[in-house]
């Protein structure tokens, strides 16, 4: 059986592996020139840079099962955040995981102490809830769920704004709150960590488990129609059965417009002599005038993202922007208010505009049946916009993708 799955992103590797142990031999094809989709780090300049700040949740059950965690050698950021403002700071700890932190806690400025107690209750909670069972409750916003579970506006401003905005890329909380408590819940039952080398390490880790697919790189597909693959120089290619890992509106002239435009975000990445922060833990800016989200120094987290021994600072803003020409100057300056340290200090590395970071999903499920991956009998789906975004569901969707077109393949129609 000759099966082409389209699109090198995670879930077209994870369906690249699932029919290697099928027993198939599949071809890949890539548009662009590396494999990973929005899973890829960049060398520049003496740094590593993930295109837009990611993290790998290790309570991931598809990574548990696809990962070599040992192998990727991942570092941890700490339990937790830094909230900043300009001549102000103060962290929010889980003093389950640090015992030490608990004083700290308790009187952080983050919000009152019924609201500490609710973050606990709410961890609690969630800990006994499958992860089908948060998928299947009723859908509202995350902003209305907390306000709900009596969240002051306090810590919902300090906190959850800013932390759950850099994650969702939007800016109102309006993400299922199904989203909300899966995320929740995988940051409880693990760590936030990164490959010690980037996150394109996890593309690569699973690349190197394919050892019987083509991998064609600069192979762009202009249109799949019935069993043919028609790439953009012309070159035709026929199989038996296709999987399309990537935008099909594009390649499937009757799908166009059928799926919502993908959210965006604007990381900027900085080197400093030094960090300001001296820590592995994300420092978030709940001020609504400052366009930065939040910060990180990705140098903290894992060494080897700086080879020169400067500071890697990286930069989220998921606020629409006006005038990108002077972008790097603007977020400067607001560093410099939040820090204390000259504008002029800060010296850009790169800036990455990424228009689809994030599918916009609007009915946000943990699973899908074979039905909802097969569009007809050669054609099949894959990709995060099926069920949630995520790395989670990116792997779950190239694994439900295949099971589909295998059982399509054992009772014809």
């Amino acid at each position: 059986m000759k099966v082409i799955v389209i699109g090198a992103g995670i879930s077209g590797l994870i369906a690249a592996y699932e029919l290697e142990r099928s027993g198939v031999k599949p071809i890949l094809l890539e548009a662009t020139d590396k494999i990973g989709g929005r899973v890829i780090t960049d060398e520049v300049y003496g740094f590593l840079l993930d295109r837009g700040f990611q993290v790998l949740l290790t309570s991931y059950p598809e990574a548990r099962r696809y990962l070599d965690y040992d192998a990727l050698k991942l570092k941890r950021f700490s339990p937790g955040a830094i909230i900043m403002k300009p001549g102000n700071s103060f962290a929010i700890h889980d003093p389950m995981r640090d015992p030490l932190k608990l004083f700290g806690m308790i009187f952080s400025e983050v919000g009152n102490l019924t609201d500490k107690l609710r973050i606990y209750k709410l961890k609690k909670e969630l800990a006994k809830k499958s992860i089908e069972e948060i998928f299947e409750s009723p859908a509202i916003t995350t902003s209305s769920f907390l306000k709900n579970y009596g969240f002051s506006d306090r810590i919902i401003d300090n906190f959850f704004k800013p932390f759950f905005k850099g994650i969702f890329l939007e800016n109102e909380l309006s993400t299922s709150s199904r989203m909300f408590q899966f995320v929740f819940k995988m940051f409880g039952e693990g760590y936030a960590a990164v490959p010690e080398k980037g996150m394109g390490e996890i593309s690569k880790q699973l690349s190197q488990k394919l050892q019987h697919t083509t991998i064609k790189l600069n192979s762009p597909v202009k249109s799949v129609i019935g069993k043919e693959v028609t790439l953009e120089n012309g070159e035709v290619l026929e199989a038996d059965k296709i999987i399309i890992a990537c935008r099909p509106d594009r390649i499937i002239p009757q799908l166009e417009g059928q799926i919502k435009p993908f959210r965006s975000v604007y990381n900027l990445y900085f080197s400093l002599e030094k960090s300001f922060l001296i820590q592995p833990m994300i420092a978030l800016i709940p001020d609504y005038n400052y366009l930065i989200n939040n910060i990180v120094f990705m140098s903290d987290v894992s060494k080897a993202y700086s080879k020169n021994g400067k500071a890697l600072l990286s930069v989220s803003i998921t606020k629409p922007i006006k005038d990108s020409i002077n972008l790097e100057k603007l977020v400067s300056i607001e560093l410099e208010a939040l820090s204390g340290i000259k504008a002029e200090y800060f010296k850009p590395v790169k800036t990455y505009q990424i228009s689809e970071a994030l599918p916009d999903v609007d009915d946000m499920k943990s699973d899908q049946p074979f039905t909802n991956s097969k569009l007809n009998d050669y054609v099949f789906l894959a990709g995060d916009y099926l069920l949630n975004g995520s790395i989670n569901a990116a792997m779950t969707s190239g694994r439900k993708a295949v099971e589909a077109l295998l059982l399509s393949t054992q009772n014809p129609m």
